[in-house]
């Protein structure tokens, strides 16, 4: 069992940044970042090999977000810059064992969600 919880939700005004944080009690998984924006389905926003020498990114956000993790504090990290009010949408952070791309049925493990509100 890997316990997955993030951090670092909010309020954020359109064109600003805010830092998503994501803490799992093994840093042996390859890690992803999703969302769900209301009354949408849940979508894959970026994702992290084990190692942190690969990432993969949706086209919405590439460019814009940039995934990140530090190993020996089994943390992931999600820097969301030039925010947009389409960014709006609970955020959530997920752990597998064969992939850091999309496909949200091969991640094993989920955090509950934080909320990322992106005003206009």
């Amino acid at each position: 069992q890997v316990h997955v919880v993030e951090s670092g939700g909010g309020l954020v005004q359109a064109g600003g940044s805010l830092r998503l944080s994501c803490v799992a009690s093994e840093h042996t998984y390859h890690m992803g970042w999703f969302r769900q924006p209301p009354g949408k389905e849940r979508e894959f926003v970026a994702g992290i090999s084990a190692s942190g020498g690969q990432t993969s990114y949706a086209d919405s956000v590439k460019g814009r977000f940039t995934i990140s993790r530090d190993n020996a504090k089994n943390s992931v990290f999600l820097q969301m810059d030039s925010a947009q009010p389409d960014d709006t949408a609970v955020y959530s952070c997920a752990a597998s064992k064969v992939t850091w791309k999309t496909g949200q049925q091969l991640y094993d493990y989920w955090g509950q969600g934080i909320q990322v509100t992106v005003s206009s």
